[in-house]
């Protein structure tokens, strides 16, 4: 196995590492106050982890939305993190290549990179809102931090299309 390779699997496993608490740990936090009379009161005040939201959205009847976050924030990394981990098995021959190409091609609809830029923005604008307020919270640099290693794991790996052992045939 190539040195790239011992790279991209460790940090294949460094971002299951991190993926767990991402996905675990409270995200976000949003409160809402009003002011009547000179006085401030807080009406809403919510901090949730991802897998906190999908069980709300869940509860609420926002299945479809629930499913969305569910298919790609969890399903897709855990299933692309284990694609990418048997493109690295050497007894797959050709299988690899097949499986690298895959993941490579579903990378872009991920979803991962646009689901931490939405809370970042949904962020910046309840801090750009009096009555609103929103807190990042660590989960969500756990989160950020799996989508920059996965991508990085993604990238260093190099799968030849035909094994070594076939490729010295022809």
């Amino acid at each position: 196995m190539s040195i790239r390779n011992v790279i991209a699997a460790v940090l294949i496993l460094a971002s299951f590492a991190l993926l767990i608490p991402g996905l675990t740990l409270p995200l976000l936090s949003i409160s809402v106050s009003i002011t009547f009379l000179g006085q401030t009161s807080e009406v809403f005040n919510e901090t949730r982890s991802i897998l906190q939201s999908i069980k709300t959205l869940h509860e609420s009847g926002n299945d479809f939305v629930a499913g969305l976050i569910l298919l790609f924030s969890v399903i897709v990394p855990f299933v692309k993190g284990a694609l990418l981990g048997l493109a690295l098995v050497p007894h797959l021959g050709g299988w690899r290549y097949r499986i690298f190409a895959f993941v490579r091609s579903i990378s872009k609809w991920a979803m991962n990179d646009v689901f931490v830029v939405g809370i970042y923005v949904a962020y910046l604008a309840a801090k750009a809102t009096e009555n609103l307020d929103a807190i990042i919270h660590v989960g969500f640099y756990w989160f950020t931090a799996y989508c920059l290693v996965s991508l990085l794991a993604l990238q260093l790996m190099h799968v030849d299309r035909l094994p070594a052992v076939e490729a010295t045939r022809e």
